[in-house]
């Protein structure tokens, strides 16, 4: 049984396939009827208005409509695209047990607890007929797919057949008046529309279930007397042809396979069987441990099945689908129907080969699920699971013209899996001594060679060299010298797939996809959310692979797309230009088209090769808003600006990509507020002095642009927005302006125009404004303002700038291959004028509207020799150039300079920190990059983490220690500039590495060092703080190899138990515990069963050995001299433990009672400082994995301080080379 899809619900009572989308409608004990898709395992929708269980549900055929029966005793019609329930049918007097749509007719048949059949028209929406006969509960009613017959099974033990062809022949309107007669006296004497063709006897109890065969006269029934029985039918007679036994309980469900002749069948003996029909065998049985089985649903096209049980259900196949084939050369070899054929791609053309051997026992999966194909000795090797795995070698004669019917002779072993390896030679896996048989043509070993791993498939990698597979990772091993050539961590890969020049590598998982070179060194990985089947490579590098219902790209950088979708799942063999080789899961040959512009634009556009990509753009139709976010993304806005049209997204994609004359001419046309500001903030970010003015102008942004006047030095313009803001009645504005200009009279003027008189005087007596301070006194009436008598003083002026009403120098640099390419508007005419007329908008000119009419306070802009308004201005104006009339003889073609300078705006890059971020899974990557926040993520993520404080400073460490800070200018601040590791004077300046670190391992071991000897001296406390030092400075280490990871694990472990060790004898000193001698000994038996360095376990158990013996508890005083004797002691102390274990052996009693084992292993609970014994329930640490009693789940660990007991963690990740 082949898995697919499974869920976890209340007990599945009825199950529904549709029969062309991969959905699957399921009633549940609770009521609610759940509609899945299976194949992306997602709840599409639910509906829950039944009371009571829904026992039977059923998809329309063609129809968007869905039946549903339950123990309410209603019938209710469902659309599943409106979500809704339609109507209810309402004529049932107890439990429904089955419902099922016509194939045909607009009909409904039901089976109910009331002992009646009935059959229901969903048109008229009534009852249409009752068949009654049965004499207990009726189990299941089910038309039949072509014939006028209904089967029903009942619980007194019988099955009934059904013929409702009287029922059909009313339904049609009679075309004579015989046949009318005929029907009314039909009518009129009762012999019903449904009459009982067969009774079938022969179960001993009540049958549960009964189907038809979709196309033979057989009926199968299953019943509670555990048997499955098989019935044949003619037009006269049915009768029992044979007897399946095997289950051991009621069997609930039985039915035919749509496509093969078996029957399947399950049962509350919590099991699926599926029996071979012809040879009347078990085939298979499936079973769960907790769960019975009670309701089965087979798709009427496809090998998809289903089944209910008491949690849920599961949609699985019963074998795979997918034909086994190796493409060699421009041939496809593969297995169809028990033969070897083989397929010319460029002919297109199929020839059967061989004919193959068929197995012996009926067994499902019996079918070859790998070839190999050896074109020097044409040979080839099929694996199959016959007998646990195995192989048969078929050596193909020369000439097989016409003679596909023979089966050549093969050579047959055991072996997991086999492929070729060399001209002559194969490779057999044996799993279960996890080495490799080499084996000539003749099938005899030559060579045997142990596996670097536990392997459970291998595969073709070039001559001599076989990828093995575990279950985390593959390994290259070199089978002549016997050695691994390379390894990569990645998930369980059930296919390979190798580029044709064996450069490339493509491994296929169930759900992710891995492109390597061939020494297995990572490139990409691409997830899917839906099962990856097959995949093959273009000519030119890209891997096209299909998923089970899209064909998709993946390019060499691991970006990704979809080329079209599929109704059904293929397997790609080959993919030639836009051509696509395939076969379906019939065995079949199929070509199908494919575009591949999109794919063959972003891999010229990720190969730089420019010439193509415009040629692309030039010739064929590329557009969509993924194209352009692509573009966007991989940083060439200027290219996507030639994909839109619409105003708004060229707007967006000139701003990014700083495109100063697109944005004007995009913001003229938008004419919105919000675009102005934002060309503003982009254009003074390029110090493009003359579009800022023109965006604050057209914002109407007076106080930005008094800046921008200021800023630039240009104070005649500031001179008449202080006029502006006078004739707007803006005082503010008035006093800004004059304070930018240092005009004090005009300063003074507006304080005193505005009432703001002691204002007024200061400012004047400040800056000794004689002729005004006299009219200011008269005004104030004498309460004059304090203001200080300042000797030296002033006019505070702006300074003037230094680049002084122009541009700020920009960077010249040669046009980029795609500059102006496209013929954008609003660049090669801003050129031309800029070359005609210098900066454009030089010569703005500001004219106030003296008179007062000033509507909605515009401000009007006049321009000398250029409008920034296209249209406006003079014509007399500006250069006279007129087009010359040539002849044609004279006409040249256009000139296209191979090169021109211009002025652009350095690419700010990305920050190192972002980048450490993007590329980086370490917790000690992102706190030095500062990104804080997603360190504490990732640490509650892998190591359960909730308590940060004591991170704080470990954090702050790790960031500055990994920054540099260069001074500049006392004006300006200083310059980060970021530290990474790996350096050397050959790296790219553009490469990124990775952060220097101030934490290492080895500054660790160190200090690890330090607090061994501080125990050792007995400074219990601050040996404490150097390994909860240890212990909160290990989750953000880095270090660069598996060796070193598993040398940071083990450090934790020791910083752990020291912890633990050192608490517990600091709690033993407590003053709290000085009277309690019982607990004082208990702690120091517990001591001594921490994991400790000998010399420090010498000391705990001389001192558990004194504390015992002098609480007079001599039997435990001698178990750590017995102890004590089994290391290496000074003479001294030898002597003293053998006279204690004298006095024990003496007199073994124990004057006080100890909670304390020591045969009985145990470790010490964390937080109670008790013991925890094998076999008690406990909870542990995710982070430093100390353990604890169950009661403590939920607080913060007390030994680490950092995580909460009992919480979960991915574990500890300190190395990309855990990632990979």
């Amino acid at each position: 049984m082949l898995t697919k899809f499974e869920t976890k619900s209340n007990r599945v009572k009825g199950l529904s396939l549709h029969p062309k989308r991969p959905w699957i409608l399921a009633s549940l004990h609770s009521g609610v009827i759940q509609l899945w898709d299976y194949r992306m395992g997602t709840l599409i929708d639910r509906f829950d208005e039944h009371e009571g269980p829904v026992r039977g549900v059923h998809f329309h055929k063609s129809q968007p409509l869905f039946v549903s029966g339950g123990d309410d005793y209603k019938i209710k019609v469902w659309n599943y695209k409106l979500r809704r329930c339609l109507f209810t049918l309402l004529g049932h007097l107890d439990y429904i047990r089955t419902v099922q749509f016509h194939h045909e007719s607009p009909w409904i048949v039901t089976a109910s607890d009331d002992q009646t059949i009935r059959i229901w028209n969903w048109q008229s929406r009534t009852c249409i007929s009752v068949l009654t006969g049965h004499n207990h509960y009726v189990m299941c009613a089910s038309f039949h797919l072509k014939e006028d017959l209904v089967v029903s099974a009942s619980l007194d033990q019988t099955v009934r057949v059904w013929d409702i062809s009287a029922l059909k022949k009313k339904g049609v309107a009679p075309s004579e008046d015989l046949m009318r007669l005929t029907q009314m006296n039909s009518d009129l004497f009762g012999s019903g529309d449904a009459v009982v063709k067969y009774v079938l006897e022969g179960h001993d109890r009540g049958v549960n279930w009964a189907s038809f065969h979709p196309t033979l006269p057989l009926v199968v029934s299953g019943a509670d007397d555990r048997q499955v029985k098989l019935w044949r039918m003619n037009d006269t007679k049915a009768w029992e042809v044979d007897t399946l036994r095997g289950h051991v309980n009621n069997v609930s469900c039985v039915m035919f396979h749509a496509r093969q002749d078996i029957i399947v069948s399950n049962s509350e003996d919590k099991s699926i069987r599926v029996w071979d029909m012809s040879k009347r065998t078990a085939v298979q049985t499936f079973r769960r441990e907790h769960d019975r089985f009670w309701i089965l649903a087979v798709h009427p096209e496809m090998n998809v099945l289903a089944a209910g049980h008491d949690s849920g259900m599961i949609v699985f196949k019963l074998e795979r689908e997918r034909p086994a084939f190796a493409v060699q050369g421009g041939s496809l070899f593969y297995i169809k129907d028990r033969h070897l054929r083989t397929y010319d791609f460029s002919a297109q053309k199929d020839n059967p080969l061989i004919s193959l051997r068929r197995p012996g026992a009926p067994a499902l999966n019996q079918a070859p699920r790998f070839l190999s194909y050896n074109s020097a000795e044409n040979a080839v090797l099929l694996c199959s699971d016959i007998d646990g795995g195995s192989y048969e070698l078929y050596v193909i004669p020369k000439d097989m013209t016409g003679k596909s019917d023979i089966t050549p002779d093969s050579k047959r072993g055991l072996g997991a899996a086999a492929v070729f390896v060399a001209r002559n030679r194969f490779a057999v896996l044996d799993r279960n001594h996890n080495q490799v048989l080499v084996k000539d043509m003749k099938n005899d070993i030559t060579k045997k060679c142990n596996l670097p791993v536990p392997t459970s498939d291998i595969f073709y990698a070039g001559t001599g060299n076989l990828l093995c597979r575990s279950e985390d990772k593959v390994v290259l091993f070199d089978v002549q010298q016997r050695s691994t050539l390379g390894e990569l961590t990645t998930p369980f890969v059930k296919y390979i797939i190798w580029s044709h020049d064996m450069e490339n590598l493509a491994l296929l998982s169930k759900h992710a996809i891995i492109i390597t070179n061939k020494k297995l060194v990572h490139k990409c990985t691409v997830h899917e959310t839906i099962r990856v089947k097959s995949g093959g490579w273009d000519e030119s590098g890209v891997f096209i692979y299909t998923t089970l219902n899209h064909i998709k790209y993946c390019l060499p950088n691991g970006d990704n797309g979809i080329v079209r979708t599929l109704d059904v799942p293929i397997y790609i063999t080959k993919v030639s230009k836009n051509t696509l080789f395939c076969l379906d899961r019939d065995g079949k040959n199929r070509v199908i088209q494919i575009d591949p512009t999109e794919y063959s634009f972003k891999l010229a556009l990720l190969q730089r090769k420019y010439d193509q990509v415009l040629q692309m753009i030039q010739n064929m139709k590329l557009c969509g808003q993924s194209i352009i976010a692509y573009l966007q993304q991989k940083g060439f806005p200027e290219v996507a600006l030639h994909f839109v049209k619409d105003e708004q997204t060229r707007f967006n994609l000139a701003i990014e990509c700083g495109n100063t004359a697109v944005a004007v001419a995009s913001a003229k046309e938008i004419d919105d507020k919000d675009c102005w500001h934002r060309l503003g903030v982009e254009a003074l970010r390029q110090g493009n002095y003359e579009i800022v003015e023109y965006a604050y102008q057209k914002t109407k942004n007076f106080e930005r642009l008094s800046f921008l006047y200021l800023i630039t030095g240009n104070t005649e313009k500031l001179s008449k927005m202080l006029k502006i803001a006078e004739m707007r009645s803006d005082v503010m504005g008035q006093f800004h302006n004059a304070l930018y200009l240092g005009d004090v009279q005009e300063r003074v003027r507006i304080l005193e125009e505005s009432g703001h008189i002691p204002l007024a005087y200061a400012t004047a007596k400040t800056h000794g404004l004689t002729d005004v301070i006299g009219r200011l006194e008269e005004l104030l009436d004498g309460s004059l303002p304090y203001t200080p008598s300042l000797e030296k003083c002033c006019l505070l002026m702006p300074p003037k700038p230094i680049v002084l009403d122009s541009n700020w120098p920009l960077l010249t640099v040669n046009k980029g291959f795609f500059d102006g390419a496209f013929g954008e508007p609003g660049t090669a005419d801003i050129e031309e004028e800029e070359g005609a007329q210098g900066a454009w908008g030089e010569e703005l000119d500001l004219a106030v509207v003296e008179n007062g009419d000033h509507e909605d306070d515009d401000l009007v802009v006049v321009e000398k020799g250029l409008s920034l308004e296209s249209g406006e201005g003079d014509e007399e104006e500006g250069w006279e150039m007129e087009d010359l009339e040539l002849p044609a003889e004279l006409a040249v073609a256009d000139v296209v300079p191979t090169s021109s300078a211009y002025f652009v705006v350095p690419p700010s890059g990305i920050p190192p920190g972002q980048a450490w971020v993007q590329t980086s899974s370490l917790a000690g990557e992102h706190a030095a990059a500062g990104s804080f926040d997603t360190a504490m993520r990732l640490l509650n993520r892998q190591l359960g983490i909730k308590n940060f404080e004591p991170l704080r400073s470990v954090f702050l460490e790790l960031h500055l220690a990994s920054h540099t800070y260069l001074p500049t200018m006392v004006s300006l601040p200083v310059l980060p500039l970021a530290l990474e590791r790996g350096w050397s004077e050959t790296t790219s300046p553009s490469a990124r590495g990775i952060p220097a670190l101030v934490y290492r391992l080895s500054s660790l071991e160190e200090k690890l060092k330090v607090a061994y000897k501080t125990t050792t001296e007995g400074k219990f406390t601050e040996a404490l703080r150097l390994f909860i030092n240890i212990l909160h400075t290990i989750p953000v280490v880095v270090v660069d190899s598996r060796k070193e990871v598993d040398e940071v694990k083990e450090l934790l472990g020791i910083a752990k138990d020291y912890a633990l060790a050192l608490r517990i004898e600091l709690k033993r000193k407590d003053p709290a515990l000085k009277d309690d001698v019982l607990r004082q000994a208990e702690l120091a038996a517990y001591f001594t069963h921490c994991n400790l360095q000998a010399t420090h376990l010498k000391l705990s158990l001389q001192s558990a050995m004194s504390i015992c013996f002098k609480a007079k508890n001599y039997g435990t005083a001698a178990t750590f001299a017995r102890r004590l004797l089994e290391l290496n002691l000074p003479p001294q102390v030898a002597t003293k433990a053998r006279q204690v274990l004298q006095v024990g052996e003496k007199n073994p009693k124990d004057e006080m009672q100890l909670n304390y084992d020591p045969r009985n292993p145990f470790v010490v609970c964390g937080s109670t400082f008790t013991p925890i014994y094998r076999g008690s329930r406990d909870v542990s640490c995710p982070y430093c994995r100390a353990r604890f009693v169950a009661e403590t789940v939920g607080s913060m660990c007390s030994i680490c301080d950092l995580a909460v007991v009992g919480s979960n963690g991915s574990g500890l990740l300190c190395s990309s080379t855990q990632v990979r």
